[in-house]
Protein backbone atom coordinates (compact mmCIF):
# COMPACT_ATOMS: atom_id res chain seq x y z
CA UNK A 1 0.00 0.00 0.00
CA UNK A 2 1.63 3.22 -1.19
CA UNK A 3 -0.30 5.87 0.72
CA UNK A 4 1.35 8.76 -1.17
CA UNK A 5 0.05 7.51 -4.54
CA UNK A 6 -3.29 6.80 -2.91
CA UNK A 7 -3.69 10.33 -1.53
CA UNK A 8 -2.60 11.90 -4.82
CA UNK A 9 -5.25 9.89 -6.64
CA UNK A 10 -7.89 10.68 -4.02
CA UNK A 11 -7.29 14.42 -4.21
CA UNK A 12 -7.56 14.28 -7.98
CA UNK A 13 -10.95 12.63 -7.54
CA UNK A 14 -11.92 15.27 -4.98
CA UNK A 15 -10.98 18.03 -7.41
CA UNK A 16 -13.09 16.58 -10.21
CA UNK A 17 -16.10 15.61 -8.10
CA UNK A 18 -18.40 18.63 -7.78
CA UNK A 19 -20.75 16.78 -5.42
CA UNK A 20 -18.26 16.97 -2.55
CA UNK A 21 -17.96 19.72 0.01
CA UNK A 22 -15.48 20.36 2.81
CA UNK A 23 -17.34 18.06 5.20
CA UNK A 24 -16.92 15.08 2.85
CA UNK A 25 -13.20 15.77 2.49
CA UNK A 26 -12.70 16.21 6.23
CA UNK A 27 -14.59 12.99 6.97
CA UNK A 28 -12.59 11.02 4.43
CA UNK A 29 -9.28 12.26 5.80
CA UNK A 30 -10.33 11.32 9.34
CA UNK A 31 -11.25 7.84 8.13
CA UNK A 32 -7.93 7.62 6.30
CA UNK A 33 -6.09 8.36 9.55
CA UNK A 34 -7.97 5.53 11.31
CA UNK A 35 -7.17 3.28 8.32
CA UNK A 36 -3.53 4.21 8.80
CA UNK A 37 -3.71 3.40 12.51
CA UNK A 38 -5.17 0.01 11.60
CA UNK A 39 -2.21 -0.60 9.25
CA UNK A 40 -4.34 -0.34 6.11
CA UNK A 41 -6.41 -3.42 6.77
CA UNK A 42 -9.04 -4.28 4.21
CA UNK A 43 -11.79 -3.52 6.74
CA UNK A 44 -11.63 -1.83 10.14
CA UNK A 45 -13.99 -0.73 12.89
CA UNK A 46 -14.59 2.88 13.88
CA UNK A 47 -16.10 4.79 16.78
CA UNK A 48 -18.52 7.49 15.64
CA UNK A 49 -17.61 9.98 18.37
CA UNK A 50 -13.88 9.69 17.67
CA UNK A 51 -14.37 10.13 13.92
CA UNK A 52 -16.64 13.15 14.44
CA UNK A 53 -14.13 14.79 16.78
CA UNK A 54 -11.23 14.23 14.39
CA UNK A 55 -13.19 15.43 11.32
CA UNK A 56 -14.70 18.37 13.26
CA UNK A 57 -18.26 17.36 12.36
CA UNK A 58 -20.67 18.53 15.05
CA UNK A 59 -23.92 17.04 13.78
CA UNK A 60 -24.70 13.32 13.89
CA UNK A 61 -27.12 13.73 10.99
CA UNK A 62 -24.44 15.39 8.85
CA UNK A 63 -21.98 12.65 9.75
CA UNK A 64 -24.31 9.84 8.68
CA UNK A 65 -25.43 11.68 5.54
CA UNK A 66 -21.87 12.27 4.32
CA UNK A 67 -20.84 8.71 5.16
CA UNK A 68 -23.73 7.23 3.18
CA UNK A 69 -23.09 9.58 0.26
CA UNK A 70 -19.42 8.64 0.05
CA UNK A 71 -20.48 5.01 0.10
CA UNK A 72 -22.89 5.53 -2.80
CA UNK A 73 -20.21 7.52 -4.69
CA UNK A 74 -17.76 4.61 -4.36
CA UNK A 75 -15.18 6.27 -2.15
CA UNK A 76 -15.66 3.63 0.54
CA UNK A 77 -17.93 0.89 1.83
CA UNK A 78 -19.91 1.60 4.98
CA UNK A 79 -21.23 -1.28 7.09
CA UNK A 80 -23.34 0.30 9.85
CA UNK A 81 -23.62 -1.40 13.21
CA UNK A 82 -26.79 -1.32 15.28
CA UNK A 83 -24.97 -2.78 18.26
CA UNK A 84 -24.05 0.00 20.77
CA UNK A 85 -21.07 -2.05 21.96
CA UNK A 86 -19.65 -2.64 18.49
CA UNK A 87 -18.59 0.09 16.09
CA UNK A 88 -19.47 0.32 12.43
CA UNK A 89 -17.13 -1.17 9.84
CA UNK A 90 -15.42 0.74 7.02
CA UNK A 91 -13.62 -0.38 3.88
CA UNK A 92 -11.57 2.20 1.98
CA UNK A 93 -10.63 1.49 -1.62
CA UNK A 94 -7.04 1.75 -2.77
CA UNK A 95 -6.92 4.45 -5.47
CA UNK A 96 -3.13 4.28 -5.74
CA UNK A 97 -3.28 1.45 -8.31
CA UNK A 98 -5.59 0.62 -11.17
CA UNK A 99 -6.57 -2.94 -10.31
CA UNK A 100 -5.36 -3.99 -6.88
CA UNK A 101 -7.56 -3.77 -3.83
CA UNK A 102 -6.33 -3.18 -0.32
CA UNK A 103 -4.75 -6.26 1.27
CA UNK A 104 -3.94 -6.86 4.86
CA UNK A 105 -0.22 -6.20 4.86
CA UNK A 106 2.28 -3.81 6.30
CA UNK A 107 5.05 -2.53 4.04
CA UNK A 108 7.95 -0.26 4.91
CA UNK A 109 9.80 2.03 2.53
CA UNK A 110 11.35 5.47 2.43
CA UNK A 111 8.05 6.89 1.20
CA UNK A 112 5.94 5.43 3.98
CA UNK A 113 5.58 6.70 7.52
CA UNK A 114 3.15 4.27 9.11
CA UNK A 115 2.54 4.54 12.82
CA UNK A 116 4.13 1.63 14.70
CA UNK A 117 2.05 1.29 17.80
CA UNK A 118 -0.34 -1.47 18.77
CA UNK A 119 -2.23 0.74 21.19
CA UNK A 120 -4.48 2.41 18.62
CA UNK A 121 -6.78 4.05 21.14
CA UNK A 122 -3.80 5.77 22.77
CA UNK A 123 -2.72 7.24 19.43
CA UNK A 124 -6.22 8.49 18.67
CA UNK A 125 -6.42 10.14 22.08
CA UNK A 126 -3.14 11.95 21.47
CA UNK A 127 -4.34 13.19 18.07
CA UNK A 128 -7.61 14.58 19.36
CA UNK A 129 -6.19 16.02 22.58
CA UNK A 130 -5.26 19.69 22.29
CA UNK A 131 -2.58 20.90 24.70
CA UNK A 132 -2.89 24.64 24.14
CA UNK A 133 -5.43 26.83 22.32
CA UNK A 134 -4.45 28.25 18.95
CA UNK A 135 -5.79 31.70 19.77
CA UNK A 136 -8.25 33.67 21.89
CA UNK A 137 -11.17 32.86 19.57
CA UNK A 138 -10.79 29.13 20.22
CA UNK A 139 -11.06 29.79 23.96
CA UNK A 140 -14.12 31.99 23.49
CA UNK A 141 -15.78 29.30 21.39
CA UNK A 142 -15.10 26.68 24.08
CA UNK A 143 -16.55 28.89 26.83
CA UNK A 144 -19.65 29.65 24.73
CA UNK A 145 -20.26 25.93 24.26
CA UNK A 146 -20.19 25.63 28.03
CA UNK A 147 -22.64 28.57 28.22
CA UNK A 148 -20.13 30.95 29.74
CA UNK A 149 -19.80 34.64 28.76
CA UNK A 150 -17.15 35.84 26.36
CA UNK A 151 -15.65 38.14 28.99
CA UNK A 152 -14.85 35.17 31.23
CA UNK A 153 -13.11 33.44 28.33
CA UNK A 154 -10.96 36.52 27.77
CA UNK A 155 -10.04 36.60 31.47
CA UNK A 156 -8.96 32.97 31.28
CA UNK A 157 -6.97 33.45 28.08
CA UNK A 158 -5.22 36.64 29.21
CA UNK A 159 -4.34 35.13 32.59
CA UNK A 160 -2.64 32.00 31.26
CA UNK A 161 -1.20 33.73 28.20
CA UNK A 162 0.51 36.14 30.58
CA UNK A 163 2.13 33.38 32.64
CA UNK A 164 3.18 31.20 29.71
CA UNK A 165 0.39 28.63 30.09
CA UNK A 166 1.75 27.22 33.33
CA UNK A 167 -0.04 26.24 36.50
CA UNK A 168 1.47 27.99 39.48
CA UNK A 169 4.09 29.45 37.17
CA UNK A 170 5.94 26.11 37.06
CA UNK A 171 3.89 23.22 35.66
CA UNK A 172 3.11 23.31 31.94
CA UNK A 173 -0.54 22.83 31.03
CA UNK A 174 -1.11 19.48 29.31
CA UNK A 175 -4.80 19.95 28.45
CA UNK A 176 -6.20 23.46 28.39
CA UNK A 177 -9.78 22.19 28.16
CA UNK A 178 -9.43 20.62 31.60
CA UNK A 179 -7.79 23.79 32.96
CA UNK A 180 -10.63 25.91 31.57
CA UNK A 181 -13.22 23.59 33.15
CA UNK A 182 -11.49 23.98 36.53
CA UNK A 183 -11.51 27.75 36.01
CA UNK A 184 -15.30 27.64 35.54
CA UNK A 185 -15.78 25.51 38.66
CA UNK A 186 -13.74 27.91 40.77
CA UNK A 187 -15.61 30.88 39.33
CA UNK A 188 -18.91 29.22 40.29
CA UNK A 189 -17.66 28.59 43.83
CA UNK A 190 -16.57 32.23 44.14
CA UNK A 191 -19.94 33.53 42.94
CA UNK A 192 -21.75 31.24 45.36
CA UNK A 193 -19.63 32.46 48.26
CA UNK A 194 -20.31 36.09 47.38
CA UNK A 195 -24.03 35.44 46.99
CA UNK A 196 -24.39 34.04 50.54
CA UNK A 197 -25.42 36.98 52.79
CA UNK A 198 -23.41 37.48 55.94
CA UNK A 199 -25.34 37.02 59.16
CA UNK A 200 -25.89 40.15 61.11
CA UNK A 201 -24.04 40.25 64.43
CA UNK A 202 -26.51 41.82 66.84
CA UNK A 203 -23.91 41.90 69.62
CA UNK A 204 -21.91 44.54 67.78
CA UNK A 205 -23.06 48.15 67.66
CA UNK A 206 -21.61 51.45 66.63
CA UNK A 207 -23.70 53.41 69.15
CA UNK A 208 -22.07 54.70 72.32
CA UNK A 209 -24.32 53.58 75.18
CA UNK A 210 -24.22 54.59 78.81
CA UNK A 211 -24.42 51.34 80.73
CA UNK A 212 -24.54 53.26 84.06
CA UNK A 213 -28.19 54.14 83.49
CA UNK A 214 -30.85 51.78 84.89
CA UNK A 215 -32.90 49.72 82.42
Amino acid sequence: MNYIKHLNAVFQKFYADKRLNTTHVSLYMALFQFWNLNRFREEFYIDRQEVMELSKIGSTATYHRCLKQMDSWNYLKYFPSHNPYKGSKIKLFNFGTTSEQVVNEFETSNEQALIRNTNINKQIENIIKTKLPKNEFEVIDFFKKKKWPENEAKKFYNHYQGIGWKIGGKIKIEDWHATASNWMLKANEFETAVAVPQKKDNLRTNKNKDYGQPL
